[in-house]
């Protein structure tokens, strides 16, 4: 039996320069992720409410509008990825190029991402991989939507690092302890995707309904596919 491991992978940049000090320890780092979705506002909420309320204020914007436009978001974007995922998952030759290039192989879909570089990491029987940003919350907005609050969380961003085990465990993906864990740390210039394992029993089914077992948390990994109820 192999020794359980895990790895923060960014190359170098200037963004990732600056998480060696961000594992600060004023909180409960043994409190469930999901503890903190109704918790009080972080910094960069706290931050975004302010420059909405001046905005509103000025008459640039008018009260829920941004909500709104947060809703049309997450009902167009979500499924992108999963339209992603299962196209590689069908098309040997289109998942070949996403691991080479994500951010090309998405445009061949014609999703257009913020970020520079898009890196596709897929699970194995070996490895599991799951995406953290540990200085803020960057994200695949173009493809996964809104991040959730857990993702945003100190608790989340600091535990995946140093306890990636437990904290999936509180997802209920319990995995076996042979199987490595790759934590995987955005930063502004780059993000990640996961390409999760095709669930048994799914062979001949459709790319539409490959993407329906598809969720946001299974393409950020802390989850993985199920094809119960479908």
């Amino acid at each position: 039996m192999k020794k359980t491991s895990f790895d923060i992978h960014a190359p170098g940049n200037a963004h990732h320069d600056h998480h060696d000090h961000v594992h600060d320890h004023d909180h409960d780092e043994h409190a469930p992720v999901n503890e903190h979705d109704n918790g009080p506002p972080n910094d960069y909420e706290i931050m975004s409410r302010a420059m909405q309320e001046l905005l509103e204020e000025k008459g640039y914007i008018k009260p829920g509008q941004i909500a709104k436009r947060m809703e049309e978001f997450d009902e167009q974007f979500p499924f992108r990825g999963a339209q992603v995922v299962a196209r590689a998952w069908v098309d040997p030759a289109f998942k070949a190029r996403l691991l080479a290039d994500g951010r090309a192989a998405c445009l061949e879909l014609g999703t257009i991402l913020e970020a520079e570089r898009l890196i596709a990491v897929e699970n194995t029987p070996d490895v599991h991989n799951v995406i953290v940003c540990t200085l803020c919350s960057c994200y695949p907005r173009s493809l996964l939507g809104m991040p959730p609050s857990w993702y945003k969380s100190r608790n989340y961003r600091s535990r995946v690092v140093f306890e990636p085990r437990a904290v999936l465990k509180e997802f209920g993906t319990a995995l076996a302890e042979d199987v490595t864990i790759r934590v995987h740390d955005s930063n502004a210039d780059m993000r990640y995707l996961v390409i999760p394992m095709r669930p048994h029993g799914t062979e001949g089914w459709s790319e539409e309904k490959l993407s329906q077992i598809l969720s946001r948390d299974t393409l950020v990994g802390v989850t993985v596919p199920s094809i119960t109820n479908h």
